[in-house]
């Protein structure tokens, strides 16, 4: 085998462990969904309220024809500052074939990590799900919490997907 063809092999397999996550803030933290799950990143718009809906879900939107839910990632998380700005937007998701928006505070960029530069997350009482986070990312001084983005909003008090 010549060197050329040896060194795509290598690459191929490295690229296999890598993932990629886009990262965004919500207050102080940053977390990651995998980029796989993202369709697409739009500024923030009021949606329509839906009546008796959770104070997290801040209702709907007409994207284009399909009408989305959109959560309010810092009122599920209770953050204590919720503030509407240039900067807020809304991550766009396609999770089993559901379009669901999240509100975050920014997007900051998309990291990859191999699997040894995840740890796994401390077991203490949060406001969010400790099945829908995968673990901590670290990379150089950076910290980043990771989630599983379909099992959040699989979650029963989501409501907006059924658990597979």
């Amino acid at each position: 085998m010549n060197d050329s063809v040896h060194a795509d092999i290598q690459k191929e397999s490295e690229s296999k462990s890598l993932s990629e996550y886009l990262t965004f803030r919500l207050g102080l933290e940053e977390y990651g969904i995998d980029i796989l799950k993202v369709q697409e990143i739009r500024g923030y718009e009021s949606p329509t309220r839906i009546a008796n809906a959770p104070a997290f879900i801040k209702g709907v939107v007409n994207l284009r024809g399909t009408i989305v839910p959109i959560v309010d990632m810092r009122l599920k998380f209770n953050c204590e500052v919720v503030n509407y700005d240039a900067f807020t937007v809304v991550i766009v998701l396609n999770l089993q074939h559901r379009i669901v928006g999240i509100v975050v505070d920014s997007v900051s960029d998309v990291m990859s990590l191999m699997p040894e530069q995840v740890r796994p997350a401390p077991d203490i009482e949060s406001s969010i799900d400790s099945d829908s986070v995968i673990g901590l990312g670290a990379l150089n001084d950076r910290m980043l919490i990771l989630l599983d983005i379909e099992k959040l909003m699989s979650s029963g008090d989501m409501g907006l997907m059924t658990e597979t």
